[in-house]
């Protein structure tokens, strides 16, 4: 009742007719309806409260209740069988090829390889966030998610990045990674870490 108000227009159709499916609740929503040919005066009943759709024709042949009357109006709509429907869409098909948009389409030669991706992902933040890991001494994505404000993807992508650098050991499961790079206090350079 409230979509109505909005503007919101909904269709309801159904291949049973009955009053189970259409109530009257239903049906006051619903002020205007169509009828296709059915099979039985009960069933016109039910979608038109009055007789007629069961001597439609078919194909396209049809009642039409508009809002506010009840009035029957018989009108004919557009049948289109599937082979029609075939014929358009092959129409349409032998128009010419398609033709892809290159910003969106990425070829295998222009695709980057494991390496480059490995060095994209290296982003402005990795060396930063290996420092944190080294002077903390907790390595996990969690916690350098926590300190650096990133994304968890971002961050746990920086841990196995360190991993691969070995600054951290492999993942065991629910225990911290044992950090393999320690920090050499003496110095207070990037040179200051030890492996």
């Amino acid at each position: 009742q409230m979509a109505r108000a909005a503007g919101i227009h909904l269709i309801l159709a159904t291949q049973r007719p009955s009053v189970d499916v259409l109530t009257g609740v239903i049906k006051a929503n619903f002020p205007a309806r169509i009828a296709f040919a059915v099979t039985s005066k009960t069933d016109s009943r039910t979608i038109l409260d009055t007789n007629g759709a069961d001597q439609l024709l078919g194909k396209g042949d049809m009642l039409y209740m508009s809002a506010g009357t009840s009035k029957l109006t018989r009108i004919h709509g557009a049948y289109v069988s599937e082979e029609e429907v075939k014929q358009v869409v092959t129409f349409i098909k032998d128009q010419g090829k398609p033709h892809y948009e290159h910003l969106f389409s990425v070829s295998e030669e222009e695709a980057p390889s494991q390496n480059e991706s490995n060095l994209d992902a290296r982003d402005e933040l990795y060396e930063m966030a290996r420092e944190l890991v080294i002077t903390s001494g907790q390595a996990s994505a969690s916690y350098i998610q926590r300190k650096m404000r990133v994304g968890y993807p971002r961050a746990a992508r920086m841990i196995e990045l360190m991993e691969e650098d070995g600054v951290v050991g492999p993942a065991t499961g629910s225990k911290p990674r044992e950090l393999l790079m320690k920090r050499n206090p003496a110095v207070h350079t990037h040179d200051a870490f030890t492996g």
